[in-house]
């Protein structure tokens, strides 16, 4: 489980930093682009939140478990 866990947190940061890089590149060509370009790094961010903090939490758990 960690495992997969730690391979979709990869992922997670790869989607956030291409949404990032799509967010400034469409406030660099457009000017003002429209208000849900803002919001598009916040879901990628949220999943690397939730799962970094799993991550960070796991082996204190399973310590605690044994």
């Amino acid at each position: 489980m960690n495992k997969l866990v730690r391979r979709v947190h990869r992922w997670f940061a790869s989607a956030f930093t291409v949404s990032v890089a799509v967010v400034t590149g469409a406030i660099i060509v457009a000017g003002e682009p429209a208000g849900w370009v803002y919001a598009l790094p916040v879901v990628p961010a949220l999943l690397l939140l939730l799962s970094g903090w799993y991550l960070l939490a796991a082996p204190y758990l399973r310590r605690r478990a044994a």
